[in-house]
């Protein structure tokens, strides 16, 4: 069935943005968990063909985000559309548009690859001979095929997430959730998983990924939306982003992490703007609009006798624009724990 016959089907409203549909619209999107606000009022607009990426710390509000829109978890307040079908009203609808890779994979370690993709399949309705040959097409496609036979308790981390973001293609939805699809793999699967998920945008998928890694968001998103505590902060491409917090980016590591304030004070008077202090690192980052700058910060803290261990001078990341937008790291501050164990 296509999108516009499940659009039909489920009443959803069409879009007035020209006459193309956006993937996923949400507004206001609320989930609380007893007085705890875990989404407060997000709003989201992702475009088909875009890889969608939602940045922020571990707590932030990603996960449970997601599973509201994927029909995971009620909507306490708001409301969302997926290619125009209203999420709440129609959730068997929205579950044929939506494929969905978690934090965790969801395979049976019991059973092999095939015998996994064969299981989903069946499950989703495919008859037989139809689910085995999706399994051997999406083994081939992920790289598999060698492991095919194997029990899913002897594949590596990066297999396993392979395995699991397959068995959510079977019936080829256009729109993918990916959690965090790359926590706890190596730099080298990490990359491998990076490609497979370009590629699934190239076959003409819609992604939405969260993370809390501001590298794979700069690598991969055409889009970004950092959210804390809840709540959207910020959105814009990457490069939009980096441009909020100045042309270039001072990072210092102070040799001695109790001169901080002092530091910070001196970087007040000869930029006249706030820099951005990770006090148990004793590291500072420093907004330029010109990187000539530098060397009037670094004169002005040497005379007062702030040591520096290192020093560098680059393009804003999107680590400067995390700091700046929230006060603290991503894996720095957030105490109140996972969505999870909410």
């Amino acid at each position: 069935m296509s999108i516009t016959e499940l659009r039909h089907t489920g009443g959803g409203p069409a879009s007035d943005d020209g006459g193309t549909d956006l993937a996923v619209r949400a507004e206001g999107l609320v989930k609380t968990f007893g007085e705890h606000r875990a989404v407060d009022g997000i709003d989201l607009d992702v475009r088909p063909g875009e890889i969608f990426g939602v940045l922020g710390p571990n707590g932030a509000g990603k996960t449970t985000m997601l599973r509201m829109l994927a029909t995971l978890l009620k909507i306490d307040a708001g409301r969302a559309e997926i290619f125009g079908v209203d999420v709440a009203a129609n959730p068997h609808v929205i579950r044929q548009l939506v494929g969905v890779t978690g934090q965790y994979a969801s395979v049976d370690e019991n059973l092999t690859a095939r015998e996994n993709l064969w299981l989903f399949s069946r499950l989703q309705g495919i008859a037989a001979p139809r689910a085995r040959r999706i399994a051997t097409e999406l083994l081939a496609q992920f790289g598999l095929e060698e492991a095919a036979g194997k029990p899913i308790a002897q594949f590596s981390g990066g297999m396993r997430r392979r395995l699991d973001l397959a068995a959510s293609l079977i019936t080829r939805p256009p729109l993918i959730f990916l959690d965090e699809p790359t926590t706890g793999l190596d730099p080298r699967t990490r990359g491998q998983m990076w490609d497979t998920i370009r590629g699934l945008v190239t076959d003409g998928c819609t992604v939405l990924l969260t993370t809390q890694y501001l590298d794979e968001a700069d690598q991969l998103a055409d889009r970004v939306a950092v959210i804390d505590h809840g709540r959207k902060v910020a959105e814009g491409t990457p490069d939009e982003l980096k441009t909020t917090v100045g042309n270039s980016a001072l990072q210092l590591l102070l040799a001695e992490p109790g001169q901080g304030p002092a530091a910070m004070e001196i970087v007040r008077r000869v930029l006249g703007s706030d820099p951005i202090l990770s006090p148990e690192q004793g590291r500072l980052n420093v907004a330029l609009d010109q990187a000539d700058l530098a060397a009037d910060v670094l004169i002005a803290l040497r005379a007062a006798g702030v040591s520096i261990s290192s020093v560098s001078v680059a393009k804003p990341s999107l680590d400067e624009v995390f700091l700046a937008l929230t006060g603290h790291e991503t894996d720095g501050d957030d105490q109140t724990g996972t969505e999870e164990n909410r």
